[in-house]
């Protein structure tokens, strides 16, 4: 007997939590009023619905994607929107894994349910799942187990994994451009030498007259990249491995490339005021769940994104532990501006850490904004000027012995 078909529409929904905030996702459902419907049980009033046109059959489900921190960001914010709105945990689950666009994604919402529905604390059953939920976030839905305030402290972790992932895809999206441009322009060099230029050194060879410097050099680079073009470009493939394979396995390696990069010029600024913005934003966090400053520093350590800073922090947390004040800590490890310092100090005398945190947490998100449009802005006069030396040199190179035939004659 042939399997029944069940046929779902995949859609793209804006919409807005009771909290006013504007959230976005993909989820699949019957039609667009059902999924309005179950957008309406998870707390989330549906603005816009699109469709996309998408028949899934039994035993055919949709590709399998992978599950991105964006997800887990969704997810989490989902989940503090539906236990706001009074709805169970475990029918919360149901609701967003059934559906769930993403199979990954289903499967491991899904299992999460079970292991609840069996009676296991929700951070016990996201331990198990180390690769999509960190120590922070399992600390802190354990405190949130233990004080009662779950959907609050899932509405943090939501707006943490937010902000957190917001810095990471403005660094990438201001990397990104320079990087590619770069590729392209190595692969129009290496067409122009492999292609072009032995044209013109067949032209030159019946001149009679010696060439330029600069020309014969650029020949001999030319006759190197055509004869060993497999040997350069294995040899970049087993650096970058090599590089890559180093820098995964060696803490030494990793610490030295974090260091280096924190001090090449207008990069290493964004870089630093990054992990200033995700070391603030986790301590206050985990301070305002109630975590203690000594137990919060160790998680906060591995989630500031720069080994320099872990190992700083690492270095608080033992003087914190030995009775020293937080604001002193930090001034010791000539890692944190004067500012961060003040704030600290603050918040520490007036008891209101997890706010100052807060504050300049929102500071530095601010000011890596405002510096990746700015690099965005200065790179690409700069990537313009890289490509004309780059591109303009070989034909300058091959031009040249033409104007010293032209003088000539």
């Amino acid at each position: 007997m042939a399997e029944k078909a069940i046929r779902l529409t995949s859609f793209t929904w804006e919409g807005v939590d009771r909290n006013g905030r504007k959230l976005t996702g993909s989820s699949r459902a019957e039609n667009a009023t059902k999924l309005r419907t179950n957008l309406r049980q998870q707390g989330i009033a549906a603005q816009k619905i699109r469709r996309k046109s998408t028949l899934l059959s039994l035993g055919q489900g949709p590709r399998k994607k992978k599950i991105t921190p964006g997800d887990i960001a969704v997810l989490t914010r989902q989940l503090s929107t539906m236990l706001n709105s009074g709805v169970p945990l475990v029918q919360a689950f149901d609701i967003i894994g059934r559906g769930h666009e993403n199979p990954s994604m289903q499967k491991l919402v899904l299992s999460i349910k079970e292991d609840v529905e069996a009676g296991i604390g929700l951070s016990d059953a996201l331990r198990k799942h180390p690769l999509y939920f960190d120590e922070l976030v399992c600390n802190l839905v354990a405190a949130g187990e233990q004080a009662g305030v779950l959907d609050t402290l899932l509405d943090k972790i939501a707006t943490y994994k937010e902000k957190t992932e917001s810095i990471k895809k403005k660094i990438k999206k201001a990397l990104f451009y320079p990087t590619a441009v770069l590729v392209v322009a190595f692969i129009v060099t290496a067409i122009l030498l492999i292609f072009v230029v032995p044209q013109f050194e067949e032209l030159f060879r019946g001149f009679g007259a010696d060439l330029p410097a600069f020309t014969v050099l650029v020949i001999q680079l030319s006759d190197a990249f055509q004869q060993y073009w497999w040997l350069i470009l294995a040899g970049l493939g087993a650096a970058t491995t090599a590089f890559a394979q180093a820098h995964k396995r060696s803490l030494r390696v990793a610490y030295a490339v974090d260091r280096v990069s924190l001090r090449i010029p207008i990069i290493g600024a964004i870089l630093r005021k990054a992990a200033l913005a995700r070391f603030a934003r986790t301590l206050s966090t985990m301070f305002a769940a109630g975590v203690p400053l000594v137990d919060a520093l160790e998680s906060v350590a591995g989630a500031t994104g720069n080994r320099v800073y872990g190992q700083a922090v690492r270095a608080m947390r033992e003087e914190v532990t030995a009775g020293q004040p937080l604001q002193w800590a930090a001034s010791r490890t000539e890692l944190f501006p004067h500012m961060m310092v003040q704030m600290i100090a603050i918040g520490e005398e007036a008891g209101s850490l997890d706010a100052m945190l807060a504050k300049v947490a929102d500071f530095y998100e601010e000011e890596v904004d405002n510096a990746i449009d700015s690099l965005s802005s200065l790179l690409e006069p700069l990537i313009m000027a890289i490509l004309g030396i780059l591109v303009g040199g070989l034909v300058i190179a091959m031009y040249l012995p033409i104007f010293k035939l032209g003088a000539v004659v």
